[in-house]
């Protein structure tokens, strides 16, 4: 079974990121903001999964979620590319 970890803002806002591992073993992100856009990315970097747990964790509770997520997974070298959904 894949792995998940889910992480909602403790701000009280509607924002959610998610981590999944995929059937083939990718690991890919979520993010949905509770009203609109829901966005998922595929890591293509080798990282594992609690790095980027980590980066999004810390991301979740910044007021501008996806600019904090792009930063966070810039500072940890963990490339992404959009999955369409």
């Amino acid at each position: 079974m894949p792995n998940q970890s889910f992480f909602h803002s403790s701000s009280g806002g509607c924002d959610f990121l998610g981590l999944r591992t995929s059937p083939t073993g990718k690991i890919e992100i979520v993010y949905d903001d509770g009203v609109k856009r829901r966005m998922v990315w595929r890591v293509q970097s080798e990282s594992s999964v609690g790095r980027v747990g980590d980066a999004l964790r810390s991301a979740v509770d910044k007021p501008r979620v996806l600019q904090a997520l792009y930063c966070e997974l810039k500072k940890r070298s963990i490339a992404i590319d959009v999955v369409p959904v």
